[in-house]
């Protein structure tokens, strides 16, 4: 009997610890040395940050530069005041800009799409002053448009002076304000995010090949943008997609073309092995219906405001525990979007995020009979 009794107990201590085993955090390793003045590497759904060094230090950005160029122009078209097929009048200022080119000619027309994707594929700094003077009368104005554009995205290291990124003791940003930039033009515009995967682009009759490597090398990676200058080093801005997970990668301050390709392919590949990305709850999704009182409807929806997301080690995701707080009781009117409570996210007892809860419909004031009605059972209850 007592040796029955010992081999339960034994049995029972082996199935704690195998669950305890599994419960327990993953173990992930430090992130790979980047040789790279600053690096960061973000998760683009739930803008974790993986990896960085001197993220925020501001620094010369060279071409990288003329992604927040066609942010601006992609910000212009959605607002209707170009269009793709509208043309541009090459100045003599746009066609002598020295550095990378498109090859446009002076007082020549081109169309805003050709120069789009000369700035994007051809890193063309004749393209980039062609449109920024067509969009703002001169690129020095363009620039004040692209700086309350970073303004706007919280940017906040970055002051750009020209819309090509040839050098300029003043013109800076930093790796962390890229990265942000490049998850809101794959956000907004996703319809024009495409070209930055196109590998050649031929114009005036002169083919040129796409300057980032890696979308020759991997095929997940579908953008972003390379720079190079004396000040800046070899820079090279990415972003890649592998199953529903995409990040963002930046490295900045390389000694060679090479290097800025290797550097940002072992960013890439310690994020894809090491962790995973999960939507938890989508933006529009009811997450729960709850009891409204005095309303002209008793059930209200609430959800999150926007796709509430995860970063997470790989083979945790069993191990979320979601926790969503009301504010009860619920008493009409309620409009939607009105935050009603707060949605929490943890991992080992660990606060990994949260968002608040909103209506997501309006809810206006019943009747009186259903007033009447209502303030009696919440006077019982």
């Amino acid at each position: 009997m007592k040796h029955l009794l010992s081999s339960f107990f034994i049995f029972i201590i082996s199935i704690s610890f195998v669950v305890n085993l599994q419960a327990a955090p993953k173990v992930i390793p430090k992130a790979p040395e980047i040789a790279a003045k600053s690096y960061i590497l973000v998760d683009f759904n739930s803008n974790k940050i993986i990896a960085k060094n001197n993220a925020d230090m501001p620094v010369a950005p060279a071409s990288i530069t003329k992604v927040m160029t066609a942010y601006v122009v992609f910000s212009e078209l959605e607002e209707g005041n170009i269009q793709l097929d509208e043309l541009v009048t090459v100045s003599k200022k746009a066609w002598k800009t020295p550095g990378s080119r498109m090859f446009i000619k002076v007082n020549s027309k081109v169309s805003v799409e050709d120069l789009l994707q000369g700035i994007i594929i051809q890193s063309g700094n004749d393209a980039s002053v062609a449109l920024a003077e067509h969009i703002a009368g001169s690129e020095d104005t363009f620039a004040a448009l692209m700086n309350q554009h970073a303004q706007e995205l919280g940017m906040s290291n970055s002051n750009f002076l020209n819309s090509t990124g040839l050098p300029d003791a003043k013109h800076k940003t930093s790796a962390n304000d890229l990265a942000i930039l490049a998850n809101a033009l794959i956000k907004r515009f996703p319809q024009y995010y495409k070209w930055y995967s196109i590998k050649e682009f031929t114009y005036n009759n002169i083919k040129q090949p796409n300057r980032n490597q890696l979308i020759w090398r991997d095929k997940s990676v579908d953008g972003m943008k390379t720079g190079h200058t004396e000040d800046a080093g070899y820079c090279l801005l990415s972003s890649a997609k592998r199953n529903n997970m995409r990040l963002i990668s930046v490295v900045l301050g390389t000694k060679s073309t090479n290097a800025r390709a290797q550097e940002s392919q072992k960013l890439l590949n310690f994020g894809f092995r090491f962790y995973e990305s999960h939507i938890i709850y989508p933006v529009g999704k009811a997450l729960k219906n709850i009891r409204i009182y005095k309303g002209s409807e008793e059930q209200l929806k609430v959800g999150v405001a926007n796709d509430l997301a995860v970063t997470i080690p790989r083979g945790q995701y069993k191990n979320l525990k979601p926790s969503i707080n009301i504010n009860t009781p619920l008493i009409a009117p309620v409009t939607k979007g009105q935050e009603l409570g707060k949605v929490e996210i943890r991992l080992n007892n660990k606060l990994l995020t949260s968002s608040p809860l909103v209506a997501l419909k309006t809810i206006n004031e019943g009747s009186l009979w259903q007033q009447a009605k209502d303030s009696a059972l919440m006077m019982l209850e």
